[in-house]
C-alpha cells in the first residue's frame, strides 16, 4: 500500500514538473490567465463546466473568483453550470444530457464571457456542445483536458491541442499519471492565479 501511495504522489510531482518545464503550455496558461482577467475588467463572466469529478474541480474554481482566494478582494461574475439541479434535470430529461450546458451557454452567455470546459477525456459530448455554441455567441472557451480521447475536441478548437487559436481560445493539455486527476493537477491552482488586484 505504501508502495501504492508513493507512486501516486510521485506521479502528481512528474506532472508539476512537466509544467514547469514546458514552456508552451506555460504560455498557453498565461494567455488563458490574461483572458480571464481581460474578461473580468470588462464586466464579462467566467463559467465552468463538467461531468463527475470535473464538475467539481468546475464549482471549486467558480468559488474561488465569486469567494476569497487567497486575499480579500471584490467578489468577481462565475459559476458552474451543473449547480442549478432543477434546470439540469429537466433540460436531461426534456431534451438530452448532451444539450445541458449548450443550452444554458446560449441563454445566459454574452460576447466576451469566458466558458471554461474540463474534460478528462476530452470527447464529453455536452462540453463539446457547449463549446460549439460558445463559439457562434462570441465567447472565448478554455478546455483543459487529459492526454488521452483528444481528438474531439481539437474538431471543436479547430486546432492542435496546446497552441492559442484564433487568440481567443486556448486549450491545456494536462498530462498526468493514470492514478492522477490530470485536470485537477493543472486547473486547479494556474488559471484563478489570475492578476485581479486591480479589479
Amino acid at each position: 500500500m505504501k508502495t501504492t501511495i508513493e507512486n501516486i504522489i510521485n506521479a502528481s510531482i512528474d506532472t508539476k514538473k512537466k509544467i514547469v518545464s514546458d514552456n508552451t503550455l506555460q504560455t498557453i496558461i498565461e494567455s488563458a490567465i490574461t483572458a480571464i482577467t481581460y474578461a473580468f475588467q470588462n464586466g464579462n463572466k467566467v463559467l465552468f463546466c463538467g461531468n463527475g469529478g470535473s464538475a467539481a474541480d468546475a464549482q471549486h474554481l467558480a468559488a474561488e473568483f465569486s469567494g476569497r482566494f487567497y486575499k480579500d478582494r471584490k467578489a468577481l461574475p462565475s459559476e458552474a453550470l451543473h449547480c442549478n439541479s432543477s434546470y439540469l434535470t429537466a433540460v436531461a430529461n426534456d431534451y438530452s444530457y448532451d444539450v445541458i450546458y449548450s443550452r444554458l451557454v446560449d441563454g445566459i452567455c454574452v460576447k466576451g464571457d469566458i466558458l471554461i470546459g474540463l474534460s478528462t477525456s476530452g470527447n464529453s459530448k455536452n462540453i463539446l456542445n457547449a463549446f460549439e455554441t460558445a463559439k457562434e455567441k462570441g465567447v472565448i472557451t478554455i478546455g483543459f483536458t487529459g492526454a488521452s480521447g483528444i481528438v474531439t475536441l481539437e474538431d471543436v478548437i479547430e486546432e492542435v491541442v496546446g497552441e492559442i487559436f484564433d487568440e481567443n481560445d486556448v486549450a491545456a493539455d494536462i498530462q498526468g499519471a493514470d492514478h492522477v486527476c490530470r485536470i485537477g493537477e493543472g486547473a486547479m491552482h494556474l488559471p484563478i492565479a489570475a492578476d485581479t488586484d486591480n479589479l
